[in-house]
């Protein structure tokens, strides 16, 4: 029989969706993957029981239903601050997930290099495995998650074609400060660079902490393939409504490929999240609350339980510090802790370039009886773990 693909023999299967496969197994609450347990807003529940007794069960434009893409522009305008062309500057995804991998395909060709941030959301790994990139790894250094400037700019000297910025970052948290943006908009500039950002969580950000829109920065208008989706603002993470907003000559290519990987997104979810896009800055606020309230509650158990943890400043994600019990694999620990305490996490080495076992990824995107429930569990963390010597 003919050997399968070599891109497939270099990485895994998920480890995130893989974590919440053995919390269903052992019925542990399942803080690894990043979705909520709570409702979407009624408003686009109550649209969408109307829209499956209407006409929308056929495809949709490819590139997105316009009124879709019009309310979308109309929202993102607003916030990026620029008039955004519905119909030449979007095209409508199957989440974020896909919105990455056309983004580079659209710009990257086999054999060129792309930098990466580490930690790093696992899928950004595979996206360049999958375009037949070399990822240039450039780590970010905790506690605060900073980079050094140097470092960045010798992986910028390697004459990369993109750079991949997850802002605010999952799994860290981090939210990138102003001046953070400017000089890595500088290099890409300097050293003519694309930019692909995933702002996944743009709404999601704690105070005093801003989100900036990278297109926005002088001169990053041409140069930022901007990818986002309605999952964590919305609560659909299942509907997979995703987005590229991008100059029109780069929105030209990132039509066909997206046409030739999924065709499009779901009609009748479009049509039901319309009515989302066009909600105003009260939601947003409310939103930002909601989280704010969720991280209060959720690392005020953790420091109650004096166990060590990341403070995050956007997302919903904590890195909790695992050191103290000797594990040399954190897959292993989390499957145990799943298992022995009822807490379902994902280990941090599935983010880090980095020889990093010592760290795992808890998510509060949950109900607050959730939460309660999870840190009752994690009360036991040191009864039922023992250490490793």
């Amino acid at each position: 029989m003919p050997e399968l693909s070599k891109r497939t023999a270099t990485f895994t299967d998920s480890v995130i969706r893989r974590m919440t496969r053995i919390s269903l197994q052992y019925g542990a609450v399942n803080l690894s993957q990043g979705f909520p347990d709570f409702e979407p807003p009624r408003e686009i529940l109550d649209r969408l029981a109307e829209v499956t007794r209407e006409d929308f069960h056929q495809y949709s434009i490819t590139w997105g239903a316009q009124n879709f893409r019009e309310a979308l522009a109309e929202k993102q305008s607003r916030l990026m601050g620029r008039t955004i062309d519905p119909n030449s500057e979007i095209v409508v995804t199957c989440g974020s997930t896909e919105a990455m991998m056309a983004a580079m395909m659209t710009v990257v060709n086999p054999g060129d290099k792309v930098i990466v941030f580490s930690p790093f959301y696992e899928n950004y790994g595979a996206d360049a495995i999958l375009s037949g990139a070399e990822p240039i790894y450039v780590p970010l250094n905790p506690p605060e998650f900073d980079f050094d400037r140097d470092t960045l700019e010798k992986a910028f000297m390697q004459h990369p074609k993109a750079l991949i910025l997850c802002n605010p970052s999952n799994p860290c948290g981090k939210v990138f400060a102003y001046e953070e943006l400017k000089f890595i908009a500088e290099l890409a500039e300097k050293y003519d660079v694309f930019v692909i950002t995933d702002e996944v969580y743009e709404h999601i950000v704690y105070e005093p902490n801003k989100h900036v829109y990278f297109s926005s920065l002088q001169n990053m208008l041409e140069r930022t393939i901007s990818c986002s989706s309605l999952s964590k603002t919305y609560s659909i993470t299942g509907w997979r409504l995703g987005y590229i907003i991008a100059p029109p000559h780069i929105i030209d290519a990132a039509k066909k490929v997206h046409d030739f990987l999924t065709v499009g997104a779901a009609a009748p979810l479009q049509e039901s999240a319309v009515v989302g896009l066009k909600f105003g800055d009260e939601y947003y606020r409310e939103l930002q609350e909601k989280y704010t309230a969720k991280r209060d509650l959720f690392l005020k158990g953790l420091d109650d339980l004096k166990i060590a943890h990341t403070t995050p400043q956007g997302a919903y994600y904590i890195l909790l510090d695992i050191s103290e019990f000797g594990f040399e694999s954190d897959l292993e620990f989390c499957e145990v802790l799943a298992r022995d305490v009822g807490v379902g996490a994902v280990p941090g080495s599935s983010f880090f370039r980095e020889p990093v076992n010592d760290l795992i990824r808890l998510h509060f995107a949950k109900k607050d009886e959730t939460l309660n429930n999870a840190l009752n569990r994690l009360a036991d963390l040191r009864k039922k773990i023992i250490p490793r010597k």
